[in-house]
C-alpha cells in the first residue's frame, strides 16, 4: 500500500470514532457556509437598490417609524422639484394587503387562498411613468394604465409565491385586480410586492392627497448630501431624508454584525469539533503504537510518521468540510424557498466555500499536531513492547 493510500485509509479503521469527529467539524463548517450564503444574498439585494435609474433620496415624514408609517401631503411631491439639484420626484404610498381572505392573504383565481409570504403582501401605489425611480425598468407584459382601478404589476418573487402571471386575477383589499405585468429589480423587498396606480391605492386605503414617501432623483452634477440637507432645511420638522446608499450601508453594517456573530458561533463549534479530532487522533496513535514502532524499526523517519498522522487528521476535517458544505447548501436553499417564500436569494460566492475549507484545513493541522508529534517521538523498542 502506498503512503497516500495509507493516509486515506487509516482514519476509518474505527468508523464510529471517525464519523463522530467528522460530524463535530461539519457542524461548524455548516454554520459558516449557511450564514455566509444568507448574509451574502442580503448584501447582493441591498446593492441592487443602487441602480442607475432609481432615486438616490427617499423623503419621509419627520419622526415616522418607517417608510410606510408616515404620511406626507401630496403637494410636496411637486414642491420638492423647486429644490436646487432635484431632477425628478415621485410620490409613493405603501400599504399591506388586507383582503377579504384576511390580512396578508390573497385569493387565487379559483377562489382559494394563497399565503402572501413573510410579513404580508406589500402594496405600493405609484404613477406608472415614475416606476423607474423605484428601480422598476423591465416589465414582462405591460405596466398598468395611469388611473386604472383594476390593474397591477407584480414582483417576480410574489408572482412565484402566489402562482400569478400576466392575465391572472388577484384579490387585494377585497377587490379583484388584473395582473398586467411581472417585474424584477433584484431587491428582495421590492420583488416581493405589488405596484398599482397611486390614485387607486389612495382610494382603497382612504389616504387621499397623501403619500408615504417621496422618491427624489437628483441631477448628475448634484451632491446627494447637499440636496438632502436642502430638503430638510426647506421643510424643518416636517420632512426627513435618507439616501439609498446610506440605507444600503446601514443594512450592510447590520449584516456585518451578523457575520461577527456567525464567526463567534462557528469558532465555538469548531473548537468543540477540534477537540473531537484531537481525541480521535490520540486514540488512533495509542491503538497503533506497535504498528508505528514497526514502521520506525524498518526505517521510517520521524517526519514521515508526523506527516502521516497530520495527513490523517486533515483527511477527516476536509471530509467534514464537504459534508458540512453540502448540508448547508441544501438546507439554505430549502429554507429560503419555503420559509421565506424565495424573497431572499442565497449567495454562492466562491469565497464562502474557500473560507470553509481553509478553516477545516487549519483545524486538521492544529488538531493533529500534538498526536502527530507524540507518534513521531515514540521509541521503536518501547513501541514494539507495547500491548
Amino acid at each position: 500500500m502506498s503512503y497516500l493510500k495509507l493516509i486515506l485509509k487509516n482514519p476509518f479503521r474505527n468508523k464510529t470514532r471517525g464519523a463522530l469527529a467528522i460530524v463535530g467539524i461539519a457542524i461548524g463548517i455548516m454554520v459558516i457556509v449557511a450564514l455566509g450564503m444568507v448574509t451574502g444574498g442580503l448584501k447582493m439585494s441591498t446593492t441592487s437598490t443602487l441602480k442607475a435609474g432609481a432615486a438616490e433620496i427617499n423623503v419621509m415624514q419627520t419622526g415616522a417609524g418607517g417608510m410606510s408609517s408616515g404620511r406626507i401631503d401630496e403637494s410636496r411631491v411637486s414642491d420638492l422639484k423647486n429644490i436646487s439639484g432635484v431632477k425628478e420626484t415621485a410620490g409613493l404610498l405603501r400599504a399591506t394587503n388586507t383582503s377579504t381572505s384576511g390580512s396578508g392573504v390573497t385569493s387565487d383565481s379559483n377562489g382559494g387562498s394563497a399565503g402572501a409570504g413573510f410579513g404580508g403582501l406589500s402594496i405600493t401605489g405609484m404613477d406608472p411613468d415614475k416606476l423607474s425611480l423605484a428601480g422598476i425598468e423591465n416589465v414582462t407584459g405591460s405596466v398598468y394604465s395611469d388611473g386604472s382601478e383594476n390593474q397591477v404589476i407584480i414582483g417576480k418573487t410574489a408572482s412565484t409565491n402566489l402562482n400569478k402571471s400576466v392575465g391572472d386575477t388577484i384579490n387585494l383589499f377585497g377587490k379583484d385586480f388584473t395582473v398586467t405585468g411581472v417585474f424584477e429589480t433584484g431587491s428582495f423587498l421590492t420583488d416581493g410586492g405589488v405596484f398599482m396606480s397611486l390614485n387607486t391605492l389612495q382610494n382603497l386605503t382612504s389616504n387621499s392627497n397623501s403619500v408615504s414617501t417621496i422618491a427624489v432623483k437628483i441631477n448628475e452634477d448634484a451632491n446627494t448630501t447637499e440636496v438632502s440637507k436642502a430638503i430638510e432645511t426647506a421643510y424643518p420638522n416636517e420632512l426627513s431624508t435618507t439616501s439609498a446608499e446610506a440605507l444600503a450601508g446601514r443594512m450592510n453594517n447590520a449584516l456585518s454584525t451578523i457575520d461577527a456573530a456567525t464567526w463567534a458561533i462557528s469558532i465555538l463549534a469548531i473548537v468543540i469539533g477540534g477537540v473531537g479530532v484531537i481525541n480521535t487522533m490520540i486514540m488512533s496513535v495509542f491503538e497503533r503504537t506497535r504498528e508505528i514502532g514497526v514502521l520506525k524499526a524498518v526505517g521510517w523517519k520521524e517526519r514521515r510518521i508526523l506527516g502521516m498522522i497530520l495527513g490523517e487528521s486533515v483527511v477527516l476535517t476536509l471530509i467534514a468540510a464537504v459534508v458540512g458544505t453540502i448540508v448547508a447548501v441544501v438546507g439554505v436553499v430549502v429554507l429560503l424557498s419555503f420559509s421565506f417564500g424565495g424573497t431572499i436569494q442565497p449567495s454562492f460566492a466562491p469565497e464562502i466555500f474557500v473560507e470553509a475549507f481553509v478553516v477545516a484545513f487549519a483545524v486538521g493541522i492544529i488538531g493533529g499536531l500534538y498526536p502527530a508529534y507524540r507518534a513521531s517521538r515514540l521509541s521503536p523498542t518501547e513501541a514494539l513492547r507495547y500491548e
